[in-house]
């Protein structure tokens, strides 16, 4: 069974192939040679990753998207969809988490909470698909913490920790992250889906 996932990033390749063993084939899309762009314009999290899977799942496989970002209370779930080209193109960790300190700067502490969202959709080539959603709530500090990580890691609190995303470790901060929670839910899910491909 060949599986494409909608992305050239090695770490997901390694994330999704630990979930479904090694009776799946995972390729990446520089795994095939696809290196036209997909364009993401859908308005939630699972619009966007929907579009990656049937982009893949239209070349013939079953496809594999992902969708996450921050989604900050006080800031009407900003930016959302947008987390990673938040301070504009072409996307900056840094100049991001700038902004959103920016924004969240007159912002109460009792009221800076926020969530990471992942969300995982499946297409198959026949036009069936579903997806499956993981959260993890937490808080916005005020100033940065930590080095491991990316993204908004240094800035998240996770509930019931005292150290931010940046500062847990990988299995640590896996465990109960939202892609983490994502994969979790993907792996419950695909098995009834896939069944009549596991001869292909």
């Amino acid at each position: 069974m060949k599986i494409l996932l909608a992305s050239s990033n090695r770490n997901k390749i390694r994330e999704i192939r630990s979930i479904l063993g090694d009776e799946s084939e995972i390729l990446s899309l520089s795994d095939i040679g696809f290196d036209r762009e997909i364009v993401e314009n859908g308005a939630t999290f699972e619009e966007n990753a929907l579009i990656k899977a049937r982009a893949a799942a239209s070349l013939g496989y079953i496809g594999i998207g992902d969708d996450s970002g921050l989604c900050v209370d006080a800031l009407g779930g900003a930016p959302g969809v947008y987390s990673a080209r938040y301070a504009g193109e072409p996307c900056d960790d840094r100049k991001n988490n700038e902004k959103l300190l920016s924004e969240m700067e007159r912002i109460p502490d009792e009221c800076r909470t926020a969530r990471f969202v992942c969300v995982l959709a499946c297409a198959f080539p026949d036009g069936e698909s579903f997806t499956v959603r993981g959260e993890c709530g937490g808080r916005i500090l005020r100033s940065p913490a930590g080095e491991g990580g990316f993204g908004y890691d240094p800035l998240f609190l996770p509930d019931g920790f005292s150290q931010t995303f940046s500062q847990l470790g990988f299995d640590e901060k896996n465990a109960v992250s939202h892609r983490g929670r994502a994969l979790k839910a993907f792996a419950e899910a695909f098995p009834a889906y896939s069944e009549k491909y596991r001869s292909v």
